[in-house]
């Protein structure tokens, strides 16, 4: 999806400029977009057309290629599932499957005990409510039906703070060599990260490609594993938890995003 598709989705029911109504006239994905939209809400506003247009363009602008395939794509969708399932079934669903992981992560890594942070108690428990709350609001964002802009600013902004946040709080403390512990803790939160990730990105193909939701969703899976550490890891060094928790999770974000961009969308229900 191209930067054009995702200005197209963010004015579905509007009046496209000529530019866009460029852009959907040549582009499959987006006709069938509209035409879905179209045909569940009614015709959209006529594209503003520019002056010098003559009267024969307007009539190739009536007739866009590959309209009648978009409208018979659209029946066909609505026939085999006439009525959408609620938005939030998915979040539900996602929202157990972090707690599943985080719950699993800490009974397989934890042996006597379940949490092995040495920082002082109160600060473990903060930046703990900090991490659950990202991961609540960065699958809302990811889920959410609703039409509105999510500023990269906005979610960049907050990851960075979270994460500067996990690296200023350690304990300070030293557990294994360096590179042993970052080995381990990156492998660990790789391997803690795949069902979440994966279930994220199935249910983000339910709907159109927008990278900010991909990253945002990107960063909620990867929440789950940085908390599992963030509980469970002795070493409280800035080095080991920027390298070892903190960069790892942020990557997960970007190949969140990135595995997202190359999966086929199965919905483009509006």
């Amino acid at each position: 999806m191209t930067p054009e598709c995702s200005r197209v989705m963010d004015r579905l029911g509007e009046a496209l400029p000529p530019d866009l109504a460029a852009h959907v006239a040549n582009c499959q994905e987006c006709q069938v977009v509209t035409g879905g939209f179209e045909f569940i809400s009614g015709p959209s506003p006529a594209p503003t057309a520019p002056a010098s247009a003559s009267s024969d363009d307007e009539d190739d602008e009536d007739t866009l290629p590959g309209q009648f395939d978009a409208r018979r794509f659209a029946l066909e969708t609505l026939a085999k599932q006439p009525k959408a399932r609620p938005w939030w079934h998915g979040l539900v669903l996602l929202v157990g499957v972090h707690a599943a992981t985080v719950g699993v992560g800490l009974m397989l890594l934890s042996r006597d005990f379940w949490v092995g942070n040495a920082a002082h108690s109160s600060i473990v428990v903060g930046v703990a409510i900090l991490i659950l709350a990202l991961l609540g609001a960065g699958t809302y964002i990811a889920l959410s039906p609703h039409r509105r802009v999510v500023p990269w600013v906005a979610v960049l902004a907050t990851s960075g703070a979270l994460g500067l946040t996990v690296v200023l709080t350690g304990s300070g403390q030293q557990g294994r060599a360096f590179l042993a512990g970052l080995v381990g803790c990156m492998g660990t939160e790789l391997a803690v990260t795949v069902v979440p990730l994966a279930v994220t990105l199935v249910l983000l193909s339910r709907s159109a490609f927008h990278p900010v939701r991909a990253l945002a969703a990107g960063l909620s899976a990867g929440a789950a594993s940085l908390l599992v550490l963030h509980l469970h890891c002795p070493d409280g060094t800035a080095s080991h938890l920027l390298w070892g928790h903190v960069v790892p999770w942020l990557g997960l974000g970007g190949i969140a995003v990135l595995l997202r961009s190359r999966m086929p969308t199965s919905s483009h229900a509006p």
